[in-house]
């Protein structure tokens, strides 16, 4: 019997995984990089293990000093969560060997399935080798990990090598693994997976379908189970394939069998030989704990021969903190608070937490589950809208306008979603009372200037604040008795953290919250603003600013003080949260600056480069 159990993972499935163990009474182990340290899964484990380093290559990715953590902190078994070496057959066949539990399928399985381009050859396909123009377009794939890592969809013959060297790099920085292959790449078809789970005992359960086609750099945003819309005979056809999938190499555990679906045709993608981000969705329509499941399978425990019946239909959304606005760019800095009412919340962050450029920028899922789909949809959009999100530039905006557009809701998505509606998705709409709200607020905070006594109005009182990427002035007065007034509309209730504001007769509620010159007023996040601008602060036309913290990975080839360049065309790369980011040219011009190189680390505003544009 397992006792106790560590986590070859950090973050929301460290923690996910944690309070299963909890409630089984198993005792559990944390290993933590530097960057890690005081993280919330290093800091609710039984017992935690450094790994020095930050980069997942020295720490997360190091199979060796974990199995050796596992040892030292006293663990009789091993969950790898998913990504990092949770795919990797060596890791696993490294645990078994030290004489540990490891929680998921033999190694000889991941070997089978793990690498895509292996499992593609065990379902009887085979990736492209020699690409010419009739083939495009067509998708560079990473054949280790997941999670949109070393990914690049290619449309001109011209950009292959190019995306491949790029995908080999990011490939090798997330998995350690840069191994690549190039498929036929399906536009709008509809991201379609099925949950297995396999004993030792011969049975296989097919845990229905979900739909995952909502992704962004083909990395999922929101799931849900059922897939909506699917015909009874291919409903019928994934689970018998995804059971021949499981069957083939003899499988044990927690497992995913993927497809893209286009015209009611399934193409099968891979296999996932891990449990995946979106489990939580399949958990909640046949209520079952999948994370409980894999340790009763681990210690030899048989399935029932049949699985649990499916109830009402669940739908998963990803926050991340990230800024969809601006090229998906991961933003970084001090989680203040992060609270969603009414449905489940799987996080690796807590108030006061610091979001680091190490590692992907998902804060937290959340899941919502109803009897139909339509109300989980509504269910889960309702909790989002009130949730409260302080800290940096999340997407839960598009989150909400995704879970309520018509092309959603109807079940007519598919994976070209965000190509045709992210400007729409993304297009600001701050609340235009905010600002005043806040202003209110701040006024109540550091208390009225002026006291009752005053008989006269005092003169207008000037407020500035940035949001949804404008400036706002606001004005307002101090009145008689100690009130407040604003022009057009009738201040019911002024405090620091709650504004009442009358608009044509009705009351509107604005809760304030504020850390420093950052300001939260309801769902809107504005910056406080100095009445007159710092003109030190403007940079010359055609500066190219860090738009994350991270590290330049590479500088394009030949690039100089002087050189040539046109708009668009990218002059470097930087890596943040496990993702390559190109930085391209603003103009066509020369390149008048270049202020970093190779290996060194930016903070985000950071001045990288400047293009003087051409006259």
């Amino acid at each position: 019997m397992i006792t106790s159990v560590l986590v070859a993972n950090r973050g929301e499935i460290a923690c996910r995984i944690f309070r299963t163990c909890r409630e089984l009474g198993i005792r559990t182990v944390a290993v933590h990089s530097d960057a890690d340290e005081n993280a919330l899964h290093a800091r609710v484990a039984d017992t935690a293990v450094r790994l020095t380093g930050a980069a997942p290559a020295e720490t997360y990715l190091r199979g060796d000093l974990i199995v050796k953590a596992a040892i030292a902190a006293g663990a009789d078994a091993v969950h790898p969560g998913y990504g990092f070496l949770s795919e990797n057959a060596d890791f696993a066949r490294a645990v078994v060997d030290a004489g540990l539990v490891w929680i998921g399928p033999s190694p000889s399985a991941i070997e089978a399935m793990a690498s895509k381009t292996r499992a593609k050859e065990l379902m009887g396909l085979a990736p492209l080798a020699d690409v010419t123009e009739a083939d495009l377009p067509v998708l560079v794939k990473a054949a280790a990990g997941g999670g949109g890592r070393g990914m690049r969809v290619v449309r001109r013959l011209e950009e292959l090598s190019g995306a491949l060297e790029g995908a080999r790099a990011e490939a090798a920085s997330a998995f350690g693994d840069g191994e690549v292959f190039v498929e036929p790449y399906v536009e709008n078809g509809r991201h379609v997976e099925v949950q297995v789970l396999a004993d030792t005992h011969g049975t296989v359960w097919a845990l229905g379908t979900r739909d995952c086609s909502l992704q962004r750099r083909h990395q999922k945003v929101i799931e849900e189970a059922p897939a909506p819309g699917l015909s009874a005979e291919l409903e019928e056809e994934l689970r018998v394939l995804s059971v021949r999938a499981a069957r083939a190499v003899s499988y044990v555990g927690a497992g995913t069998v993927e497809f893209l679906v286009a015209a009611d045709k399934a193409d099968f993608l891979e296999m996932n030989t891990r449990l995946q981000v979106e489990h939580p969705v399949t958990e909640a329509v046949f209520g079952i704990d999948l994370v409980a499941l894999q340790l009763r399978v681990a210690e030899g425990h048989a399935l029932d021969s049949e699985p649990p019946r499916a109830r009402g239909h669940a739908v998963e959304a990803r926050l991340y903190a990230e800024d969809p606005a601006h090229d998906w760019s991961p933003q970084t800095g001090t989680l203040h608070r992060l609270t969603v009412p009414g449905i489940r919340l799987d996080t690796g962050y807590t108030d006061g937490d610091t979001i680091g450029v190490h590692y992907d920028p998902m804060l937290a899922k959340a899941v919502a589950h109803a009897p139909t789909r339509a109300e989980a949809v509504r269910k889960l959009a309702g909790a989002l809208e009130r949730a409260t999100l302080h800290g940096p530039t999340t997407n839960r905006d598009l989150l909400i306008r995704s879970l309520r557009h018509e092309e959603f809701t109807s079940a007519r998505m598919n994976t070209g979603f965000y190509d045709r509606h992210l400007l729409d998705l993304t297009a600001p709409a701050p609340d235009p009372y905010a600002p005043l709200a806040a202003a209110l607020a701040d006024a109540r905070s550091n208390g009225s200037r002026f006291g009752g006594w005053r008989n006269l109005p005092s003169q207008p009182q000037v407020k500035r604040y940035a949001t949804g990427g404008e400036e706002h002035e606001v004005h307002y007065r101090h009145a008689r008795g100690g009130a407040l007034e604003a022009e057009g509309v009738r201040v019911v209730h002024a405090a620091p953290d709650l504004v009442v504001l009358e608009v044509d007769g009705v009351q509107w509620k604005f809760a304030v919250s504020r850390y420093g010159d950052e300001v939260y007023v309801n769902a809107d996040a504005l910056k406080a603003l100095p009445r007159f601008p710092d003109p030190a602060a403007q940079h010359a036309p055609g500066s190219l600013l860090a738009p994350m913290p991270g590290t330049v990975v590479r500088v394009a080839e030949g690039l100089a003080v002087g050189a040539a360049v046109r708009a668009g065309e990218p002059l470097l790369w930087l890596e943040a949260m496990k993702m390559q980011h190109r930085i391209t040219a603003p103009v066509t011009g020369t390149l008048s600056a270049l202020h970093v190189s190779a290996g060194r680390q930016v903070e985000v505003g950071a001045l990288l480069a400047v293009v003087e544009e051409e006259q």
